[in-house]
Formats: C-alpha cells, structure tokens, sequence
C-alpha cells in the first residue's frame, strides 16, 4: 500500500481543479440516503440533501439565480431534484435506481464539475457489500458501479437568457464498503509535505460505527483485515427520526400529509408552522431520537459488546454529529471523526487517489 501511495504522488503532484478543464478530476462521492456528500482533491466538502422525484417541476423562477429546483433527464425519465418533497430514498435498489443517478449528478453540478469528466469512488452498506460469510456481493456491487455511468443530462430551463450546465461525465467509478472508507480516512494521513500511512492506526484494532441516514454501519478492522463477525449493517438511521416524527405530528394535527421538506424542517428546528403559526415539537423530535439512539445502542452493544480489545471506537457519519451527545459515554475509547458526516467520503477519494488503479478500464 506504501508504493502505491508512492506512486500516485508523483502522479498527482498539481490540484487537478487547477488544471485544463479537459483533464479528469478525482471525487470521492458519498451517496447516502439522506444527503449525498463530495469530497475534492483540493480540500473542497460539499452536501446536498438527497432529495429528488420523477416529473418536471412546474416552476417558473421570478429570478434565475434563486432557482432552487433543477431537472435531469435519464433513461427517458425527467426528473426533478433540489427544493421538492423527495420520493423516499429507502429501498433496496436504490443504489442502482435512477432516483440516484439524478441526485449524484446534482451534487457533481452543485461541486462546479459542470463539463468535466470524473473519477469516482463511491460506497455500498456493508451488508448489501458482503454477504454474512465475508463474500463480496458482486452482483450488487456491478449494477451499482454501471448505473452511475449511465448518462445524465440537465434540462435546459425555459428562459433562453440562461446558460445551462453540461453534464458531468463519469469515466471511472469503482465501490467500496462505507464504513471502510471511513478506515482510509483515518490511516491515510495528508500532511503538507506529503501522504503518509500512520503506522500506529494501520494494525491496531479499531471499529468504525457509521451512522447514516438509513442504515448504520458496523466495520471492525484488525491487522489490515475485516472481522466480519462484528461487522453488518443495520436498517435504521436518521431517517427513522423523520418518520417517526411526521406520523405523530399527524396524529396530533389531525394532517393527512405533509410534505417531507416540513417534516425535515421541523426535525432540524424543533418548530414545525401550519397555517402560517408555529408549533413547538422538540418534544416529538426528543422522543424519536431516544426511540433511534436505544436501537443503535442495543446493536452496537450485540457487534462490539464493551469493546475492551479495540484500541478505538470511531463514530462516522452524519448521525454521529446529530446525536454525539446521546452517544458520548458509550465506549472510554471512543471518538467522533472531525467533520464526521464527510468521513466517508474523505476515504473513498484518498482510496482512489493512494490505493486503486484508476487508469484501469472498467
């Protein structure tokens, strides 16, 4: 792994956003659930909501540049991604769905790749990555990396006056388990001189806990190998606090439906406001975060038990930031990852920058 760190140094010696346009750029890309985060050889982190749904938007912005909702065409599908009440991202194929191409070319544009072609890394669940025995789901993995190399093409909008992005286009795009990533994160060191690996971290044994939007990750690395017995997933994230809220808020509000960018709202600000009034619910937000942290505790104390042979526990992920003070005394050698929502995806770019061989063809 030194070597190859080696040599892609000397490969990469120039920020690739300040070379020609026409030269491929290296992303680490963290599509999830909730949001989708991007990572940039120049230090650049961004995030958007993972929110999109089939159809034209059906709105005509006053202003151009407060346009806020954006439409991709895809396999004949128009779909519109931004300011919208999502289709909800929680379904199994998602990862190869084109719910997703949409939404991970939004973040491409978002990121100012608009034109440039793209090396990607991307991630999957570690139990939709491997099976229970430590065998990589290949199938799974296949239909993931090629369904984010099918074409993607932004709508041009109505309005003659504005100029319209050109695609992103994704030349590479290799996968790789989340919650690992997360584990490159942390031994691949970035230094102003240089990439160094820390040794220290390389061997020693450490669990990685991601708590996402819909899964939570489990990985426990020894020795540089995976330890599938306390390795998995489960099914539940920060978005489970979001449904949980909304079905009480309709049961209090007597409220059929409300649109998933009020429930989202209201989650973040503990305030929710109908009928132009505004109605406390720390209350609900409180309740469905104890319900979620309870569940991520009993599981994690099922993968790790008291975690006395690990030298660290690492939380990851943007549920880690959300709840860190529920999760704060779970372990005595526990951490929360700087800027832990990108974790993932600070690993899968210094994965494709320092590890794999990105001028391999796919």
């Amino acid at each position: 792994m030194t070597e190859l760190i080696d040599k892609k140094i000397q490969q990469d010696e120039e920020p690739p956003t300040n070379r020609d346009p026409m030269q491929v750029i290296q992303v680490g890309l963290d599509d999830g659930y909730a949001y989708t985060k991007v990572a940039l050889p120049n230090g650049k982190l961004m995030a958007v909501p993972s929110r999109a749904r089939m159809g034209e938007a059906g709105v005509t912005w006053i202003r151009e540049e407060e346009q806020r909702i954006f439409e991709y065409k895809t396999d004949g599908t128009v779909y519109s991604v931004g300011a919208v009440d999502g289709e909800p991202t929680q379904f199994d194929e998602y990862p190869g769905s084109g719910l997703n191409r949409v939404i991970v070319q939004h973040a491409l544009q978002q990121a100012g790749l608009t034109g440039r072609s793209v090396h990607m890394v991307t991630g999957l669940p570690v139990s939709a990555f491997y099976s229970n025995d430590g065998k990589r789901r290949d199938k799974a993995i296949k239909r993931k990396r090629e369904n984010l190399k099918l074409t993607v093409d932004p709508v041009p909008p109505h309005s003659a006056s504005q100029q319209w992005p050109v695609k992103a286009s994704i030349a590479f795009h290799d996968v790789i388990p989340e919650a690992l990533a997360a584990w490159y994160d942390h031994v691949i060191i970035l230094q102003d001189d240089g990439v160094t690996l820390d040794a220290d971290r390389l061997n020693a044994p450490i669990a990685i806990i991601d708590i996402g939007g819909r899964t939570t990750d489990y990985v426990v690395v020894q020795d540089q190998g995976i330890v599938h017995g306390s390795s998995g997933s489960l099914n539940c994230g920060m978005l489970n606090v979001k449904i949980r809220v909304a079905n009480q808020i309709q049961t209090k509000f007597d409220i059929n439906e409300l649109g998933e960018q009020s429930i989202a709202k209201a989650v973040e600000t503990n305030s929710l406001r109908l009928h132009g009034k505004a109605h406390d619910v720390s209350a609900m937000v409180k309740d469905a975060k104890r319900e979620l942290v309870e569940r991520l505790y009993a599981e994690t104390r099922r993968k790790l038990g008291l975690g006395a042979e690990l030298d660290r526990v690492l939380f990851v992920g943007g549920g880690s930031a959300a709840l860190a003070s529920d999760i704060a005394d779970w372990f005595p050698n526990q951490t929360i990852a700087d800027h832990a929502a990108f974790a993932n995806a600070r690993g899968m770019l210094k994965y494709l920058q320092f590890v794999c061989d990105d001028t391999a063809t796919q």
